[in-house]
């Protein structure tokens, strides 16, 4: 039988112990700022009928999606995003829920589109969620863990860019654009990829060059938020309420947000529009200062109206994604890259059979004071076992002695070696090493 070639799909990946438990150590953190926020985890299929999914992102995600006929011929597809099954979700079991209902859910998603640094065809994504009220204080708590979370993960200097879809849909139905709302609104969600003149090219050949120049001013940023919103707010028409309503918002989550002492991580930028269809608010992207063009690393926005294209229940919501890949790649391209400090941390060393049963008991009771232990499991040349916890990143290894020398702790990455009379001693010594390497 011929040898099969092992390899992955394009823009799919495989994770070693290291970079899966760097993985790990991120949602780890992430899942202590959610929960620290009040937010519950859920899960949902992989696979969706694909009604459910289609025609929610915008016609650009529609054609990513993988689709395909199942064994009973239906006509399914594997989810894109986690927004657009969580509004399913909540169809579906809003009546077995609580309102205000705070979710997150962590987990893989899978897009068919051009690979690049940080972009990939199956991706993780770390989602968290308000849905059940339409309120400046859920908005700005989204925000609110959006910079918590960029806090927690150390990612340096970062900032949280704020716009609100409201103000550019009354924008353009001032300047009798509205038909063109979804053009427009991808053409300037491209400015940073594709810079302003492409832009401006973009948006002339659907509006014309006067027009392209009112959306190029109306989504230049001003020097503070207030001038910013103030401008954006005159170019909609007079006595609108809806430019109302959303300029009054955007106030009332600066406040909550500065309240909060993230003041000067939040910054309104008009030209943030997000280019998912679904968006009627507030929306958000999170860039690192360190590394803008890697894009943003947590984005989301409000979406009043998606659940209702499931249920007749008013279920208006409001959340953000962490991209996880995204993020780990930007940490390593900035020299920050994640580190797990959760492999083992000790390493009995195996030489006599005889002791075994005796170094998984001692094994076993470091175990219970804390400690993550493995017991080498043959008796092979000592220098072996050093070089087996060098490539697994062990800091410790423990021999058992004799009655005269009964414990010997040896630390490796300094090859010096620490001789212990009593074994409840054991754990004293490695916390020290330990807290002392970090």
């Amino acid at each position: 039988m011929p040898t099969i070639t092992p390899r992955v799909l394009k823009g799919f990946r495989d994770f070693l112990p290291d970079a899966e438990m760097a993985r790990a150590s991120l949602v780890k953190k992430l899942e202590q700022v959610f929960a620290s926020f009040g937010f519950v985890p859920i899960d949902t299929p992989v696979l969706e009928y694909a009604e459910i999914l289609l025609g929610k992102g915008g016609g650009e995600t529609d054609k990513q999606v993988y689709r395909f006929l199942d064994h009973g011929e239906r006509d399914v597809a594997m989810r894109f995003d986690l927004t657009v099954p969580f509004a399913r979700f909540m169809a579906e079991h809003v009546d077995e829920l609580y309102l205000p209902f705070r979710r997150y859910h962590i987990a893989k998603v899978w897009r068919g589109e051009n690979t690049q640094r940080g972009r990939y065809r199956e991706f993780m994504q770390c989602d968290f969620d308000i849905v059940g009220t339409d309120s400046a204080s859920a908005d700005a708590d989204i925000v609110l863990t959006a910079a918590q979370a960029m806090t927690k993960l150390q990612v340096g200097d970062f900032s949280l860019r704020v716009n609100h879809r409201a103000l550019f849909n009354r924008f353009l139905a001032h300047i009798d654009a509205s038909d063109k709302s979804v053009d427009i609104l991808r053409a300037v969600d491209k400015l940073e990829k594709i810079g302003q003149q492409a832009t401006a090219n973009a948006l002339s050949s659907l509006v014309g060059s006067p027009l392209a120049s009112d959306i190029l001013e109306f989504i230049r940023k001003e020097d503070s938020f207030e001038a910013t919103l103030d401008k954006m707010h005159r170019f909609c028409a007079q006595k609108d309420q809806a430019a109302d309503m959303a300029k009054d918002r955007m106030l009332k989550i600066m406040e909550c947000v500065s309240a909060a002492g993230f003041e000067n991580r939040m910054v309104l930028d008009p030209s943030i529009t997000r280019g998912l269809d679904y968006y009627t608010g507030m929306v958000l992207e999170t860039t690192l200062a360190a590394l803008p063009e890697i894009g943003s690393v947590c984005s989301g926005g409000r979406y009043d109206e998606l659940a209702s294209l499931y249920t007749d229940k008013k279920l208006p919501g409001v959340g953000a994604s962490v991209g996880l890949d995204r993020l780990m790649a930007a940490l390593e391209a900035i020299g920050k890259p994640v580190v797990s400090d959760e492999s083992t941390q000790i390493l009995i060393i195996n030489q006599d059979d005889i002791q075994l049963p005796e170094m998984h008991r001692l094994a076993n009771l470091l175990r219970a004071d804390g400690f993550a232990v493995e017991v080498f499991p043959e008796p092979k040349k000592v220098v072996a076992q050093y070089t087996y916890a060098e490539r697994k990143h062990i800091p410790l290894a423990l021999f058992l002695g004799n009655a005269s020398k009964p414990y010997t702790l040896r630390v490796l990455g300094r090859r010096e070696n620490i001789e212990i009379a009593d074994f409840s001693a054991i754990g004293d010594a490695a916390r020290k090493e330990l807290d002392g390497s970090r």
